[in-house]
């Protein structure tokens, strides 16, 4: 943890934009779109995900402009908890720590069959750890690219168990074909798997609890098997047939120079993607936060400059992510 100032903590911060520099995992399904595309700067080889927005313990964001530049994003929130907003406290959400997780993924390869804990099932047998609901924005897909999206049949512990043992489990999967801009809802509960060729925006609760029942019987860097965790994936996987999913009802709400439309929304989180087609648009962004809660901005495409009230400009680029504190001042 970086050292505390105190001039920082005498005086009241103004609620100003600011960018987020992300950690990066390397998991063997990477590949290098995350560099090559989005310019991330990170010497990790395969590049798999970049945790955009994130106070994590397994892996802390940076804050990289204006006053707090250099120092974690959980810190600067642990010393001005304001800018998360006064919405209620989240049980079991230590101090500094923000309800979400966004990160972007890179499947070059398929990743593993998987499935999250709920809540509650996290917080009694995972030692007060929230549980993972999630959504998935698709920013482009291969032409066959797919995903796992729960079971083809209704299935019995018994007969999941089996086919995980014998290696059998991924002809019980429905795979449902992805392309750009599709938008996915995963409820903790639900057994996924983002395929091959699929570049992914994903937001979800703050948690990095994945059990893995199916891996393709992939070895890591270090020519050993990955862990499979089959006892848990028994106790939280969701057991009944899923109707595939359909991409939910979209409507663009037009503004002068710019449209936006909600992608998603649960008590986790909401989630809206935001077209911007001419310079005037800037003004259209809802950047004036209320007290309540903090917002986050994912540049996906293009560039641009946000301004706020005391002539200060921030420039972000495309892959750049923006957290926009409570009570933001615009």
């Amino acid at each position: 943890m970086t050292s505390r100032n105190s001039n920082w903590s005498n005086e009241k911060a103004i609620n100003k934009p600011f960018l987020l520099k992300p950690v990066g995992k390397d998991y063997i399904w990477g590949g290098r779109r995350l560099k090559d595309e989005f310019g991330k700067e990170c010497e990790l080889t395969p590049l798999a995900e970049t945790w955009e927005c994130s106070t994590h313990p397994d892996g802390l964001s940076m804050v990289s402009s204006g006053e707090f530049s250099g120092r974690t994003l959980k810190d600067v929130l642990r010393e001005h908890p304001e800018f998360i907003g006064s919405h209620p406290d989240i049980e079991g959400l230590p101090e500094g720590e923000i309800p979400i997780l966004i990160k972007f993924i890179d499947a070059k390869s398929d990743l593993s069959v998987q499935v999250h804990p709920d809540d509650e099932y996290a917080l009694h047998k995972e030692n007060g750890q929230r549980g993972k609901t999630e959504m998935w924005y698709v920013m482009d897909a291969a032409p066959k690219a797919k995903l796992v999206y729960g079971f083809r049949q209704n299935m019995s512990k018994e007969k999941l168990q089996q086919s995980m043992e014998d290696g059998t489990v991924e002809k019980y999967l429905q795979k449902v074909k992805v392309k750009k801009d599709d938008v996915f809802f995963i409820e903790a509960g639900t057994v996924h798997a983002i395929g091959a060729g699929a570049l992914i925006a994903e937001i979800q609760e703050n948690s990095n609890l994945t059990y893995r029942m199916y891996d393709y019987n992939r070895r890591d860097k270090d020519g050993n098997l990955r862990p499979l965790h089959k006892e848990k994936a028994l106790e939280v996987a969701r057991l009944t047939s899923s109707s595939e999913p359909r991409q939910p009802m979209r409507v663009l709400r037009y503004r002068q120079g710019a449209a936006f439309e909600n992608l998603s929304r649960c008590k986790y989180f909401q989630v809206k993607r935001f077209l911007m087609n001419t310079e005037s648009s800037r003004k259209m962004v809802p950047l004036r936060t209320e007290s309540t809660s903090f917002q986050v901005f994912l540049c996906l495409e293009g560039c641009g400059v946000i301004y706020v009230e005391d002539g200060d400009a921030l420039n972000f680029f495309k892959g750049d992510c923006i957290f926009v504190p409570a009570d933001s001042v615009e």
